[in-house]
């Protein structure tokens, strides 16, 4: 149609994810976000949403494009729990190390940042956080956990996991996060073990 600019809302939105995850929400302004989506503000406003609603949609879009392959690794849990460990673990450094996306973990740093988000928005981050704790939860018990032992252990994985994506952008080495991988799966071997 003459007049009227077309995009790919898919491509908007992953431009939006990629620059809220590189710079925060916070720091990231209309501006920006203009910038690399190439769409205008009034552009933004009327086909992404304000701010915040344009946020939200970046976080389920990461959640989902990361919880898939989540869902994957974890799927051996229950005939090879420790091994479906190590592959939940795998999703995470393979994004760590790809050079596409930036360091770190949308979702950890949305959850940093929940005093100065929205009620609306931090609420959202605390869901994210709380389904990757289920996800873990899920399948440990499927890996044959003992209630109380695969909510603890879900609690510790997803937390490594978030500190893996902070240290990370922090400076860590390869070598580092697979130390510190190692050490809970080690744990988990261990319990399984017992």
């Amino acid at each position: 149609m003459a007049g009227k600019k077309q995009f790919d809302m898919d491509t908007a939105l992953d431009a939006a994810m990629i620059q809220f995850w590189r710079d925060g929400y916070a720091d990231t302004s209309l501006d920006d976000l203009s910038r690399a989506t190439g769409l205008n503000r009034s552009s933004i406003y009327s086909s992404l949403g304000d701010k915040d609603t344009l946020f939200l949609r970046c976080l389920d879009l990461y959640a989902a494009r990361y919880g898939e392959q989540y869902d994957a690794a974890l799927s051996c849990a229950a005939s090879e729990p420790v091994a479906a460990l190590r592959a939940f673990f795998d999703v995470t450094l393979g994004r760590i190390a790809d050079p596409e996306v930036p360091d770190g973990c949308l979702i950890a740093q949305s959850a940093m940042t929940i005093p100065v988000l929205s009620p609306s928005v931090a609420a959202h981050a605390k869901r994210m956080l709380g389904l990757q704790r289920l996800r873990l939860r899920t399948a440990l018990k499927a890996g044959r956990l003992t209630d109380q032992d695969a909510e603890a252990f879900a609690v510790h994985v997803a937390a490594v996991n978030q500190s893996l994506a902070i240290m990370s952008r922090a400076g860590a080495s390869p070598a580092q996060l697979l130390a510190i991988v190692g050490v809970t799966v080690d744990a988990l071997s261990n319990a399984l073990r017992a």
